[in-house]
């Protein structure tokens, strides 16, 4: 119940033509305290409660505890979220033995693009395609409950 995940900007769309799936996300928050955040997540039909706890210093790991809800439940659990759900296309990209999901943000949050991985270990080694940028692992700005807070089209 560790997640250890890295950050990245994504420089170009060449990943859209490396993907093997493509969905649209819709999230809110019932809480974005940084030491215990609740999402409510809708993929589809697929609904998921997650709990994440505080990052350590580096940004890359912290608790995460995640659950599969019925659809219709996550959908009304979104009424009762913080102002400022995400939406969000994710698409899945094969890069050696990981996968790579880029979120291209919409609405609010449209223009940007983040690209994440999920490691084993801190220093565990990836394949870097040449559309990954600059590495935004830690910083808070960029996490999903704080761009619902602070949207992209608000940042100078």
């Amino acid at each position: 119940m560790v997640e250890i995940e890295r950050k990245f900007l994504v420089t170009s769309d060449a990943y859209r033509s490396e993907a093997f799936s493509k969905e649209q996300i819709t999230q809110g928050f019932l809480n974005t305290d940084p030491e215990r955040t609740v999402r409510v997540r809708v993929k589809g039909e697929q609904g998921f409660l997650t709990v994440k706890g505080i990052t350590d210093a580096q940004g890359t790991t912290r608790f995460e505890w995640e659950l599969e809800i019925p659809g219709k439940e996550a959908k009304q659990l979104l009424a009762l979220c913080e102002k400022g759900a995400i939406k969000k296309i994710r698409y899945a990209v094969k890069s050696g033995k990981h996968i790579i999901e880029v979120d291209e943000f919409l609405e609010d949050n449209l223009g940007l693009v983040i690209a994440e991985i999920e490691l084993g270990h801190v220093d565990e080694a990836f394949l870097k395609p040449s559309w990954l940028g600059k590495e935004v692992t830690g910083d808070p700005r960029y996490y999903n409950s704080q761009l619902s807070k602070n949207p992209f089209k608000l940042w100078k």
